[in-house]
């Protein structure tokens, strides 16, 4: 059984209560075929507050990402840290609120969830990057180009041209 899915019937007995959680998992335990989420250790770090009707779960899933900068194609990395808060309820009340089946609390889905929505879909090497050359193709965070590569309007081409037939 994977370590995100939790027996809670002893903990749903007495509301008022709370457990810290940390566990660990990985991308393909999860199921995740993402390529910005290599196979590598997801853990969460959290706190169950027990409630009369539900569990709150309150912490931080923590996953490693790479990617390729969107501007000069460079091999991009991090580590993501995201914070959750998460109601269960085994009657769901709440529209947001995640469903509690026969006293077995999976975090699988919340986790799902919050890496696929938090890692990065165009990431930067950094946020001055200044990308590769439109014309010729080289990196201009490494070297500099004399490319013309001032934005043309098509539309105004053939005004262009008479503004060059006049000099």
């Amino acid at each position: 059984m994977s370590p995100l899915v939790l027996n809670v019937a002893e903990l749903l007995r007495r509301p008022g209560t709370e457990r810290q959680l940390d566990v660990s998992t990985t991308t393909t335990e999860l199921g995740l075929d993402d390529p910005r989420l290599p196979e590598a250790p997801v853990t969460l770090a959290a706190r169950l507050d027990v409630l009369s009707d539900g569990i709150v779960v309150a912490g931080t899933v923590s996953a490693d990402w790479s990617g390729q900068c969107r501007r000069c194609l460079r091999s991009v990395a991090g580590r993501l840290n995201v914070e959750v808060h998460e109601l269960y309820q085994a009657r769901v009340t709440d529209p947001d609120a995640f469903l509690l089946e026969h006293d077995q609390l999976d975090l699988r889905p919340m986790v799902t969830e919050t890496l696929l929505l938090e890692a990065p879909g165009a990431p930067l090497c950094r946020p001055d990057c200044a990308g590769l050359c439109p014309a010729c193709g080289v990196d201009r965070n490494v070297e500099a180009c004399s490319c013309d590569t001032t934005p043309r309007d098509l539309r105004w081409s053939a005004l262009d041209a008479l503004g060059k037939d006049s000099r």
